[in-house]
């Protein structure tokens, strides 16, 4: 087997594709037995790989499977399992760990494995490196081992994993030139970094950076709604600058596996050494707090229309964590719901994308499919996600009261129509 990918989902299926596209004898080991009979059948679970795509792999000879034994003779291993964060903060290693061991009784001479899910500095070497080295095999003499983190962004119609540049880390040059042979099978350009922890530390550099400047719009905007600037245009103001600026817009929280999560992980790591890392602490404390403030000004919006929230029939539109797909990790829907519920409010949601969706374990109501019919019986509506579905036109005209935390509305704004 030319590559064998451990965990097919968001990361790991994509990276199959683009392998199998290139003519690589690929197969996917995961453990969730439903994913890997719904791949045999041709099914996708995730939004970036169509049932079509899977239909092309497997006619290309992918082989998805709960088996380990495909291990066996594996040229290539790629972990794409995931890092939850653990009760202390930093990521729970139990699926790389876990694959880790699967992998030690399978190693061979000669063999790479690359680890390609998020974590902290040094897990490569410390975690990931002992466990693989229990087979007797020794890392960068006897298998070469990488780290390279992934750049999936769910939706993005853009860049995929062909065209993202690939970085890559090993633990000796041998290694990382091992790696850049791999991914330069179907990848378009490869960056080898100078080690495991600088690949490492790239990932979490990447996603602090959007999450402290999120948290600076998310922040800027709420004092701005009290000054009666148009933040919004600030911004658009600003981002004509062609040097040294690069737009951030506020909404109602992070989302997704990688903003609200990742920078927790270097946090970890900081702390470890004894320092607090003021600014991923701050930017976790601003976003997190967004939920709360986006109810707080959902209930100002009804009172100034003479409605209390306790009973009022509030909408949300969209409960994934980003525009036009189904994804909900960590998406700021739930904690909106979860606070307007408690507050007595009436709550149903309208997302084209998920067609059922649970709070804290219950089942919340759909508003159902037509969005106009949605709109007016609703006392307010608030964005939450922007769906291409969610237009100017139908939302100021049909909606009684508009609360839009994602800009869709910008130019249709007034008594009844306000912004984030």
């Amino acid at each position: 087997m030319d590559l064998v990918v451990i965990g097919l989902g968001y990361v790991g299926l994509p990276l199959v594709r683009e392998a199998c596209q290139a003519g690589l004898k690929v197969a996917g080991l995961d453990r969730d037995q439903r994913v890997v009979e719904g791949l045999r059948s041709g099914r996708s679970h995730i939004d970036d790989v169509s049932d079509a795509q899977v239909g092309a792999m497997l006619a290309a000879g992918f082989t998805p499977t709960t088996d380990e034994a495909v291990l066996d003779g594996a040229r290539n291993v790629v972990i794409c399992v995931p890092t939850p964060l653990s009760d202390e903060g930093g990521p729970d290693l139990t699926a790389v760990r876990g694959a880790a061991a699967t992998i030690a009784p399978h190693l061979s001479q000669g063999m790479l494995v690359v680890l390609e899910s998020t974590t902290y500095p040094g897990t490569t070497d410390e975690v990931l490196r002992p466990l693989l080295e229990e087979s007797g095999l020794v890392a960068g003499v006897d298998f070469h081992l990488a780290f390279s983190p992934e750049r999936i962004d769910p939706g993005n119609p853009v860049f995929g994993v062909a065209n993202t540049p690939k970085i890559v880390g090993g633990l000796t040059p041998a290694c990382a030139q091992a790696a850049a042979a791999l991914y330069g099978k179907f990848v378009a350009e490869v960056v080898q970094a100078r080690g495991t922890r600088e690949a490492e530390m790239a990932k979490l550099l990447e996603n602090t950076y959007r999450h402290v400047n999120i948290a600076l719009v998310n922040e800027m905007a709420i004092f701005c709604h009290e000054l009666g600037i148009d933040l919004w245009d600030a911004i658009d103001c600003a981002a004509t600058k062609p040097f040294g600026f690069q737009p951030f817009r506020p909404g109602p929280g992070v989302g997704g596996h990688c903003i609200p999560i990742d920078p927790n992980y270097l946090s970890y790591k900081v702390r470890s050494l004894g320092y607090p890392f003021r600014f991923v602490e701050l930017a976790q404390e601003i976003n997190d707090r967004m939920p709360r403030y986006v109810v707080e000004r959902a209930q100002q919006l009804l009172n100034a229309q003479g409605r209390a929230l306790n009973g009022a029939r509030v909408l949300l539109l969209g409960v994934t964590y980003k525009a036009d797909i189904a994804d909900q990790r960590e998406s700021p829907a739930r904690p909106i719901a979860r606070r307007l519920v408690a507050l007595g409010a009436d709550v149903r949601y309208h997302d084209p994308y998920v067609k059922g969706w649970r709070v804290d374990g219950a089942e919340m109501p759909s508003a159902g499919d037509d969005l106009v019919a949605a709109l007016e019986s609703a006392d307010l509506a608030i964005v939450l996600a922007g769906h291409s579905e969610y237009d100017t036109a139908t939302l100021s005209r049909h909606a009684r009261l508009l609360f839009d935390t994602r800009g869709r509305v910008r130019d249709a704004r007034g008594e009844t129509v306000e912004l984030l």
